[in-house]
């Protein structure tokens, strides 16, 4: 009997190990909300910081609606001011479409602007040679 016991000490044992030093691992080695902060590159991090409000004011508002739906008797599924995500806001979709479009505009044109300044730089630079070839040959002209 004292055998059976042994392999559960045993088995108990090796698990607490095991979760232990998972649980240690995970708390030593995971980085802070503020190293992850700093680790991020400069404009990431002001774009945070920028952010930082805006969601702030989103949580708030979202805990004033959760508050006034928990007073409410009524059934959780009219929940008031919150939309149900199987609810489509056309109107959204139709600023994420238009906001798409005017982002897809400004990408092509400065994709056109880089070209045709390309464009004017190889320009340019034709010219130039052009003109040595000639001025090179100059000392051809009684031929």
């Amino acid at each position: 009997m004292s055998g059976i016991w042994a392999k559960w000490f045993r088995v108990y044992a090796v698990g607490g190990i095991i979760i232990g030093s998972g649980v240690l691992l995970f708390k030593y080695t995971t980085p802070t909300d503020e190293e992850l902060i700093e680790r991020l590159s400069p404009e990431l991090r002001q774009q945070y910081e920028r952010e930082k409000n805006l969601r702030q004011a989103e949580q708030q508002t979202l805990m004033k609606i959760v508050q006034e739906t928990a007073k409410s008797n009524d059934p959780i599924w009219k929940t008031g001011p919150i939309k149900s995500p199987f609810e489509r806001d056309t109107s959204t979709l139709q600023n994420r479409d238009q906001f798409q479009k005017v982002k897809a505009n400004e990408i092509q044109k400065e994709e056109l602007e880089r070209v045709r300044q390309e464009l004017d730089m190889i320009r340019q630079k034709s010219q130039g040679k052009t003109k040595a070839v000639v001025d090179s040959k100059s000392w051809w002209k009684p031929w």
